[in-house]
């Protein structure tokens, strides 16, 4: 074996290294475990042999990576962070398969976190310190508290996410255009009146409402196919982000204010709703679950 390091008190039984990995003192990993290249493995780590860990991992000490475990590149796990692969675990009872955990590339696991078996740790997602993730984590979401509960999310670079463009703000996204006079106010309150044959940018087949949302934390993210869009806020505010893949702006819709019309293949991200928030959503297609896409590297995939 040549072409990373082993601490001359590690004990790696492993044939399976990447290259610029270094696996330091007291650390033990497994005939089988495979772990790619330029890897920092820190002191007193274990690895179990059913285990895959992607390029550039960092894992820091006291950490156990049990079989069934995927790291994707570029993971953080944080000091005495525990994974687990068994939910209800008894002495000399094993599995001929284990659950399967799988951490996506880019995610970070803090110290002392506990992640339960066959979850799915999203792309980019930040799992605080001492979190009990007791169900899956979406992509870019920071998760905290015994049960981890989503506080709110980072962009794909891993800071948090940047200035809200007001209503009708020049858009700088493809496929993206505000939509006046949808909703207009009268002697007795707001109506929505809007001629469905020629009054809209398209055809509207569908129409789906979403309010009594919850928390500010909870979003709606994804892109469709082949259908079009056009959001209209009827009642309190919302941000919407919306990207084509090369750009993304945030833009807030609020009560009363224009709608916006996606294409097919926008991406949008429905977050940060008004307690009192009601948002229409107008489509130019009937329900396909087959037209959504709400993995965003399955979106950019699309576009390649």
């Amino acid at each position: 074996m040549s072409g990373f390091f082993v601490h001359p008190k590690a004990l790696v039984e492993s044939e399976h290294i990447g290259e610029g990995t270094r696996i330091w003192a007291f650390a033990h990993v497994l005939k089988g475990a495979r772990l790619g290249g330029d890897c920092n493995i820190c002191d007193g780590v274990f690895v179990e042999s059913k285990v895959v860990i992607g390029d550039r991992v960092t894992i820091k000490s006291g950490v156990q990576v049990w079989d069934g475990v995927t790291l994707e590149d570029d993971v953080f796990v944080g000091p005495n962070a525990t994974f687990t692969n068994d939910l209800f675990p008894r002495s000399k009872v094993f599995f001929e398969h284990y659950p399967e955990t799988l951490v996506e590339r880019g995610a970070s696991i803090g110290a002392n976190a506990t992640i339960l078996p066959g979850l799915v740790v999203g792309r980019g997602a930040m799992v605080g310190a001492g979190a009990v993730v007791t169900q899956d984590v979406p992509p870019y979401a920071v998760v905290v508290g015994n049960p981890a509960r989503v506080v709110r999310y980072v962009d794909p670079e891993g800071e948090a996410r940047g200035a809200v463009a007001p209503t009708e703000a020049p858009l700088t996204v493809a496929g993206v255009a505000w939509v006046p006079g949808v909703v207009s106010r009268g002697m007795v309150g707001r109506s929505v009146s809007r001629q469905l044959d020629g009054g809209l940018p398209f055809a509207a087949e569908r129409v789906t409402v979403h309010h009594e949302v919850g928390s500010p934390a909870a979003r709606r993210q994804y892109a469709l196919k082949s259908a079009e869009q056009l959001l209209v806020c009827l009642q309190g505010e919302l941000t919407v982000e919306v990207d084509d893949g090369a750009t993304r702006q945030a833009v807030r819709l609020e009560g009363g204010g224009p709608g916006l019309h996606l294409a097919p293949l926008v991406y949008s991200v429905q977050r940060a709703h008004s307690a009192d928030a009601i948002l229409m959503i107008l489509a130019s297609l009937p329900e396909d679950p087959a037209d959504r896409v709400e993995d965003y590297a399955t979106f950019q995939a699309l576009l390649s």
